[in-house]
C-alpha cells in the first residue's frame, strides 16, 4: 500500500508504521479484524480491536481513493495534459477533496462564462492581465474587439470571467478558503415562510445561530433534517473581505498592481470568483464535511448502543415464560425450553376490557409447573405494568425471577422471513413472544436475527449515511459474536454468519451438515463442511465453541494452530491437557518464556493462559431481575422530586432516555448526571443498567420528563 495511506494511519492511531503496515499486510491477505486482533498480537504490535478497526476503515477508504485516482490519471492523460509533477502530486494524495481539488481545472465541464469567453478569442487578454503586464487595460481590450466582441467592456468582462473561473480552480486558495470558513463559518438558519406550525418541532431552531465548528453533532443533524424537510434553509456566513485577501494574497503573491485601472480589473474578477464561483461551493463542501464528521459521531453512539444491547447479561439456558402483554387483544404467553424452542403458547385476558383474571391465573399457574418454568421475561410495551403486577401477586411455589426485556424490534422480527422459517405453523404474535423470550435468555444470539435500525437504540439513524451505518454496525454485531463466541452445535445461520471468515453462503452450509451428519464432535469436522476451505477454517475455528468434544480445547478461545504448543505445556507440566485445565497452580507455573518462538510472544501465550484457567469464559455479566416503583403508573402520577428505579434505554451524545415503567421514557441531559462535567452520556451510564433517577420537571403537553441521576 502507498507509504503516504500507512503514515496517515499511523499518524491518526498515534501507533508505530510497522505495526500498521502489518496490519494491512493481514488484511489484504484476507484476515477479519477479531482474528487479527486476537491472534496476530505479535505482527501488530498488540494494536487493539478497536485499532485494528480503525486501521481497517482507513484501509477499506484509500482502497476507494486509488480507484477515483486511477480514473482521474486516465482522465488527464487523455487530455495530454499528465506531467510528472501533476502524477506525483496525485498519488500523494490521502483525502478524496484534494484530489478533487487537483482535478477541478482538468473536469470535463458543460459551457461555462469562461469558456465562452475563450471562445471569443480572449484568453490572451486575460492572461496578459492576469500576469500584470499591461500598461492600459483600455487600449489592450480594445484590440480584442472584433467578430463575437462586440466592444471593449465586453472584451474585459470576458477576461474577468476566464480570471475568476481560474481563481476558483486554484488548489491553494480553494484548501485556504476551506480552512477558514470550517474555522470561522457561522451557521444560520431561517424558518421557510409559511412552514411554522408545519415545523413546530423544529421551532428552537427557527432562528438559530452557532459557529460551524463547535456546533454539536445531533444539533447539526436536526438542522438538516428540517432543510431536507423544507421547513427550514441553511446559510454559512463568513467575512467577504478576509475572504478576498486570502483570494488576493493567493494568487498575486504580494505583487504590486502597475496602475489602477488594472486593479479595479482584477479586484472585480476576485469579487466575482468568490461571489459566483467559490462561496457556493465552499459552503457546500463545509456542510459536507460537518455532515460526515455528524454522521461519524452518530454511527459512532449507535455502535457503543449497539454494543452494549448484544453484550447485555444473559439468563442463560433457562426453561423460560415469555409474555406480550396487552389489554384488548390479551397477553401472549409462550414457553420455552433451555434450549429456546417452543413448548407451547396461550392467550390470557388478565386485564379489562375482558377481564378473564380468574381464568388467567389458573393457565399461569398450570404453566409453570407443568413446564418447570425457572424465569419469566415480560415485554416491556402496551399494558407492561399491568401485567407484571399481575404476575407478581400470584406467589409461585417455586422462586422465579420476572424480568421485564425490551420489546424493540420484536414486530420486525415476527415478520421476518427468519422468523417465518423458524416458526412456519405460527401466526406473527407468537413469534413476537417468542423472540422476548429468547432475547431474555441470550440477547446477542437473538437480536442478531433483528436489523440493527429496528432496536430503538439509535442517534439520528435514519438520518445518516446508510453505508457508513451499515459498515459499523456490521463491524459492532461481528465485534460481539466474536467476543463470546459461538456454540458450533446450537448456533442459528444468523449467528455464525457473524463469526469471523464465514458468512451467510457458509453459516447456512454448516447448519445443513449439522443437520445432516449430527452434531460436530470436533473443529476438525469443518473441513467437512462444503466451501469452507482452509483460509475460512482458519479465520473462523477459534471463535467457534463444541462443549463435550474429545479434545477440551475444542471448547476454548485457543485457535487451533497453537493446539500442539499447548500439549507440550501440559505435557512438560507431567499432565494431559485436560487435567491442565482449569488447574491454576499447574497453570501459573508454566515458564512461559520458554515457549516463545517463530510468530508467538508473550502476548499470545498470556491469552493462552488465562484461557486454559477458564475456556470459553462468557465475558457477559450474569443478569439481574428489576422492579419498577408501584407508585406511578402514568405521567400524571409523576411529581418533581421523586426519586424512582429506571433502566437505560437509549444513550445519545446529549444525554440518556430511561424507562421508569410508565409509557413515556424520560431524558437525563448530561448536565443532571453529576456534579463533574459530562461530555457523553456513555462515558457514565451503559445501556440496559439499572439506575435511580429524581423527576425535576413534568411537561404534561409535550410527554416530556425531565430526570437527575442520584448518585
Amino acid at each position: 500500500m502507498n507509504a503516504s495511506y500507512i503514515d496517515f494511519i499511523a499518524n491518526k492511531l498515534g501507533v508505530k508504521h510497522w505495526r500498521v503496515e502489518n496490519c494491512i499486510q493481514l488484511l489484504e491477505e484476507g484476515a477479519t479484524v477479531p482474528f487479527i486482533s486476537r491472534y496476530r498480537k505479535e505482527a501488530t504490535g498488540t494494536m487493539t480491536d478497536v485499532e485494528v478497526a480503525e486501521t481497517n476503515f482507513h484501509y477499506q477508504r484509500f482502497l476507494e481513493l486509488d480507484k477515483r485516482k486511477e480514473a482521474v490519471l486516465k482522465s488527464i492523460e487523455e487530455q495530454q495534459k499528465l506531467t510528472p509533477e501533476l502524477k506525483e502530486l496525485i498519488d500523494a494524495c490521502t483525502e478524496l477533496q484534494r484530489l478533487e481539488d487537483i482535478y477541478l481545472p482538468f473536469r470535463p465541464k458543460r459551457r461555462t462564462r469562461a469558456s465562452i469567453a475563450r471562445e471569443k478569442g480572449l484568453e490572451p487578454l486575460a492572461q496578459k492581465m492576469q500576469a500584470l503586464q499591461v500598461a492600459d487595460v483600455y487600449s489592450e481590450a480594445a484590440k480584442f474587439v472584433k467578430d463575437g466582441v462586440a466592444d471593449v467592456e465586453e472584451a474585459l468582462q470576458g477576461a474577468r470571467d476566464i480570471i475568476a473561473e481560474q481563481i476558483s480552480e486554484n488548489l491553494e486558495i480553494r484548501e485556504e478558503l476551506r480552512s477558514y470558513y470550517s474555522r470561522s463559518g457561522v451557521l444560520k438558519t431561517k424558518v421557510s415562510k409559511g412552514k411554522e406550525e408545519e415545523g413546530e418541532k423544529y421551532a428552537d431552531y427557527f432562528s438559530y445561530s452557532a459557529g460551524i465548528a463547535r456546533m454539536p453533532s445531533h444539533r447539526l443533524l436536526a438542522v438538516l433534517r428540517a432543510v431536507n424537510e423544507k421547513i427550514l434553509t441553511v446559510k454559512i456566513e463568513t467575512d467577504p473581505q478576509i475572504s478576498l485577501k486570502i483570494i488576493n494574497r493567493i494568487f498575486y503573491r504580494g505583487q504590486k498592481y502597475p496602475n489602477k485601472q488594472l486593479f479595479e480589473q482584477l479586484q472585480l474578477a476576485q469579487e466575482d470568483s468568490l461571489t459566483r464561483l467559490l462561496d457556493s461551493s465552499i459552503e457546500n463542501e463545509i456542510l459536507k464535511a460537518a455532515k460526515y464528521k455528524a454522521d461519524l459521531e452518530a454511527v459512532k453512539v449507535f455502535g457503543e448502543n449497539l454494543k452494549q444491547l448484544l453484550l447485555a447479561a444473559p439468563v442463560g439456558q433457562k426453561t423460560t415464560m415469555a409474555i406480550d402483554p396487552g389489554f384488548r387483544t390479551g397477553c401472549k404467553v409462550v414457553c420455552l425450553d433451555r434450549q429456546g424452542n417452543l413448548l407451547y403458547h396461550d392467550v390470557i385476558y388478565p386485564h379489562p376490557p375482558v377481564n378473564q383474571k380468574m381464568e388467567a391465573m389458573s393457565k399461569i399457574t398450570d404453566m409453570v409447573e407443568k413446564y418447570q418454568i425457572e424465569v419469566i421475561a415480560i415485554g416491556n410495551g402496551t399494558a407492561a405494568r399491568e401485567t407484571e403486577g399481575f404476575i407478581r401477586r400470584l406467589g409461585f411455589s417455586q422462586q422465579i425471577k420476572i424480568y421485564s426485556v425490551s420489546e424493540d424490534g420484536a414486530s420486525i422480527y415476527s415478520a421476518s422471513e427468519t422468523a417465518r422459517q423458524e416458526f412456519p405453523d405460527e401466526d406473527v404474535t407468537v413469534r413476537g413472544a417468542v423472540s422476548i423470550g429468547r432475547r431474555l435468555m441470550d440477547p446477542l444470539a437473538e437480536l442478531v436475527k433483528i436489523d440493527p435500525k429496528s432496536l430503538g437504540v439509535g442517534q439520528y439513524q435514519h438520518d445518516v449515511d446508510q453505508s457508513l451505518l451499515k459498515e459499523k454496525l456490521d463491524e459492532v454485531v461481528e465485534y460481539c459474536v466474536n467476543t463470546v463466541g459461538v456454540n458450533l452445535n446450537t448456533a442459528s445461520s444468523h449467528l455464525l454468519s457473524h463469526v469471523s471468515g464465514i458468512g451467510p453462503v457458509l453459516a447456512s452450509n454448516i447448519v445443513a451438515y449439522r443437520t445432516g451428519n449430527g452434531a460436530f464432535t470436533s473443529r476438525k469436522q469443518l473441513a467437512e463442511v462444503p466451501r469452507l476451505g482452509q483460509k475460512a477454517f482458519q479465520m473462523a475455528a477459534g471463535f467457534l465453541r463444541i462443549p463435550d468434544a474429545a479434545n477440551p480445547l475444542d471448547n476454548s478461545a485457543v485457535h487451533p494452530e497453537r493446539y500442539a504448543l499447548v500439549e507440550k505445556m501440559a505435557e512438560d507440566a507431567g499432565c494431559k491437557v485436560a487435567e491442565l485445565i482449569g488447574n491454576t497452580g499447574r497453570i501459573d507455573s508454566i515458564p512461559l518464556e520458554d515457549y516463545v518462538g517463530a510468530g508467538v510472544g508473550l502476548p499470545t501465550l498470556e491469552d493462552i493462559v488465562q484461557e486454559l484457567k477458564k475456556p470459553g469464559r462468557d465475558p457477559r455479566e450474569a443478569a439481574k431481575d428489576f422492579e419498577f416503583s408501584s407508585e406511578i403508573s402514568s405521567l400524571e402520577d409523576l411529581k418533581e422530586g421523586m426519586q424512582l428505579p429506571g433502566i437505560v434505554t437509549n444513550l445519545t451524545a446529549f444525554g440518556a432516555f430511561v424507562d421508569i415503567g410508565i409509557k413515556q421514557n424520560g431524558l437525563i441531559h448530561i448536565s443532571n448526571m453529576g456534579q463533574k462535567f459530562v461530555r457523553n452520556a456513555s462515558d457514565v451510564l451503559k445501556l440496559h443498567q439499572q439506575i435511580t433517577v429524581s423527576v425535576i420537571g413534568v411537561d404534561l403537553k409535550r410527554q416530556r420528563i425531565q430526570l437527575r441521576l442520584v448518585e
